[in-house]
């Protein structure tokens, strides 16, 4: 549920993803130039997180730190977004996904429970799932908990009762539902994981896919915030391809305005996940 206080909606836009390759989706935008104008964009029509997955020069994903700090360093110069870095994916080195947060992101995501876009049956190793909480933590770096199971709420619950809350004290939980192998992206099983919420926790979700509208217009109505993008879904309506980044979180806004819950603004997010930059170290 929304943070006590907040009477607008957190407006997350997820422009790229690891799944979908350029050559199939011409306008997703993978250089660190498309993506900064991308962001540019989405927040002049609501946007207020932009969750980023790294492309490399061959458009592939990429955990290659030079890149990803290029990528930090760019959209911090030229947007005022909060800047959430994926830290992979289950198949990728831990090495590499823990040095991700050496690019200082506003935020990262810190995955829990056992489905990916892919289907992937594999859990993140808990152990992991701990060194990120801890690492997020020494370097003030808000953690998205992203879960795309119900069994991922119970391990949320697990993390913070035996290694505390994040820097700041916010816990922001990311719901993913629609996924294959993941939970269904439908009203009940929202509700279901809305029952399993931390206590004081913030939420945003998702639908992957056709699932998006349902998922979105459910999470508004529960108080809840938002996360759209191409990584989600390349299909606007039945037949009908996305047109970019922008068009999805202009709709997003538009049903927050309808709910009466207006997009909030970058310095409004940061108030209310209590973001305030991350610790040199």
């Amino acid at each position: 549920m929304s943070r006590p206080g907040s009477h607008g909606t957190l407006l997350t836009v997820a422009p790229t993803g690891a799944e979908h390759d350029k050559a199939d989706v011409p306008r997703l935008p993978v250089t660190v130039e498309e993506l900064v104008a991308t962001a540019r964009v989405c927040e002049q029509v609501g946007a207020s997180v932009v969750h980023v997955h790294t492309r490399g020069d061959d458009t592939r994903p990429t955990l290659d730190l030079g890149r990803v700090r290029d990528t930090v360093h760019a959209l911090r110069e030229q947007t005022s977004l909060i800047v959430r870095l994926s830290t992979g994916a289950v198949t990728d080195p831990e090495a590499d996904r823990l040095r991700v947060l050496d690019a200082l992101p506003d935020s990262a995501t810190c995955p829990l429970g056992a489905a990916d876009d892919g289907g992937d049956s594999l859990p993140d190793r808990w152990e992991f799932a701990v060194a990120l909480h801890r690492a997020m933590r020494e370097r003030g770096i808000l953690p998205e908990y992203e879960v795309r199971d119900l069994g991922g709420l119970a391990s949320l619950s697990r993390l913070l009762d035996e290694h505390g809350p994040p820097a700041g004290g916010q816990v922001h939980v990311g719901l993913v539902l629609g996924a294959p192998g993941g939970m269904p992206g439908d009203v009940v099983t929202l509700v279901a994981a809305l029952r399993l919420l931390p206590a004081g926790a913030s939420f945003s979700a998702t639908g992957i896919g056709r699932t998006s509208l349902p998922v979105m217009l459910a999470s508004l109505s529960a108080g809840g915030h938002l996360r759209v993008g191409m990584q989600d879904t390349t299909t606007y309506a039945e037949g009908q391809p996305v047109r970019d980044n922008a068009q999805l979180v202009a709709r997003a806004a538009g049903l927050a305005k309808i709910a009466q819950r207006p997009p909030l603004s970058p310095v409004e997010a940061r108030e209310l996940l209590g973001v305030r930059g991350p610790v040199q170290v």
